[in-house]
């Protein structure tokens, strides 16, 4: 195929601490720009893009611009049906953006208007129509990586939708499940193409969305940690573990990911204490809900709320909670330690309730570290026969999973194993392959 220029958003790789998104953003770009293609990165963030290329360059990695106040939204809505315009960022080097979590994506040009995504927001509530954003040589595909009420406008307009949770599972999200549903059945009516990530998410699309199958793709994700840490060295790697975690090889249980309802980590801690393993049980993760009730068994308040912070390594939530089973949480690692700890673990256990994918898996799989996952959602589909199978909604299957995994270093071995060969099949140049295909009918 001729390559295209595309646009993909910025809205999640802008976040102050990456989501699952991010990362698939970030996937995306990177495949798109190995493909040939053109790239254009669209962020909304606070700052504007003036006409000084330095203080434009400095204003985009400043954190500290303020929020938008209630008489710029107002003033903003006034002109946004007539839409907006960004502006290119000046990306010359100048800046030391090293310190940029994970670098900025691959890209051609970088494009800001500012507040694009609130805006949009607001505009979707008030006119109920998406915000058209339009810049100079623009793309031929906008690529949306999340649901947003945003078009580009002169391009085909692809949308992925990672999953609908807040309408299968309402308990479980803090979404507003109206607009919600409005917004991703607008995009069922007017997207060019709908993509998402798994044979369940897509079928929750045609569903619930009643939007027909052939306007829904499934490019799955790619399972891509970068080579710096798969190569590095076991003794390296144990070591890291073993003196800043005080954790030994393959002798704890492990899940990651936000605390929040859907990852089901109040039945995971029971599952885990009722197993009385005497390997402990690791928790990284922050708390991304209102109240810690997920968090009840290790006795940690009930309304600790989003502004709970605490420190990682020097001052971790532990309940001794019984006399032969513990409980560590961690609030937040950087990607080097987290995979140092995925990848000695004797299992990553992530029976989650739904997911639209389930990269975890994947992830510790391809560390070589067995996985206990659930039933539900996408889980079965990503993990297939490579990893422990149990009914995420019974403590006493996730129970018998640890038990299992616990005593019998074979079985614990050979989903290790058969773990690596199944991410193979999620590897970058599938994706690749996948990607090719979509992006074939749109140029």
């Amino acid at each position: 195929m001729s390559k295209a220029r595309v646009m993909v958003d910025g809205y999640n790789l802008a976040l102050e601490k990456g989501t699952g998104i991010a990362t698939y953003a970030r996937n995306l770009s990177e495949q798109l720009s190995a493909l040939g293609h053109q790239v254009d990165l669209m962020y909304g963030i606070r700052s504007s893009v003036g006409k000084n290329d330095l203080l434009a360059e400095v204003s985009f990695f400043d954190p500290s611009v303020k929020p938008m106040k209630t008489q710029e939204i107002v003033k903003r809505l006034i002109t946004s049906p007539f839409g907006v315009t960004a502006r290119r960022v000046p990306i010359t080097g100048k800046v030391i953006a090293r310190n940029t979590p994970g670098g900025l994506p691959a890209h051609d040009r970088i494009f800001n208007s500012r507040n694009l995504y609130a805006i949009s927001r607001w505009h979707f509530r008030t006119y109920g129509q998406f915000l058209n954003v339009e810049y100079p040589g623009s793309a031929d595909i906008a690529h949306w990586t999340y649901p947003l009420p945003v078009t580009l406008k002169n391009a085909s307009n692809l949308y992925t939708i990672h999953d609908l949770v807040p309408l299968r599972l309402p308990y479980a999200t803090l979404d507003n499940k109206k607009e919600f549903l409005k917004m991703v059945r607008r995009i069922g009516e007017k997207a060019d193409h709908i993509v998402t990530v798994s044979e369940a998410s897509k079928r929750d699309i045609v569903e619930l969305l009643g939007v027909d199958e052939s306007r829904v793709t499934n490019t799955y994700q790619a399972v891509n940690l970068p080579s710096r840490i798969l190569n590095r060295k076991e003794d390296e790697v144990r070591e890291e573990v073993s003196s800043i975690f005080g954790l030994e090889h393959k002798q704890y249980f492990l899940f990651f990911g936000a605390i929040e309802p859907k990852k089901n980590v109040g039945r995971i801690i029971e599952a885990y204490l009722a197993s009385q393993s005497r390997f402990p049980l690791v928790i990284v993760g922050q708390l991304v809900w209102k109240n810690a009730n997920e968090l009840r068994l290790l006795g940690v308040p009930q309304d600790l709320g989003r502004s709970t912070r605490q420190q990682p390594f020097t001052d971790p939530t532990i309940s001794h909670a019984s006399k032969t089973s513990s409980v560590i949480r961690l609030e937040y690692l950087p990607l080097n330690l987290l995979t140092s700890l995925i990848r000695c673990a004797r299992a990553v256990v992530f029976p989650s309730l739904y997911e639209g994918f389930g990269l975890p898996i994947l992830e510790a799989m391809q560390l070589g570290t067995a996985v206990i996952t659930g039933s539900e959602g996408a889980n079965p589909e990503v993990a297939g026969d490579s990893a422990l199978i149990v009914d995420p909604y019974n403590v006493n299957s996730i129970t018998q999973a640890i038990k299992d995994i616990a005593n019998d270093d074979g079985l614990m071995e050979h989903y290790q194993t058969v773990g690596q060969e199944r991410a193979r099949m999620f590897s970058p140049e599938k994706y690749a392959e996948r990607l090719q295909d979509l992006y074939a009918k749109f140029k």
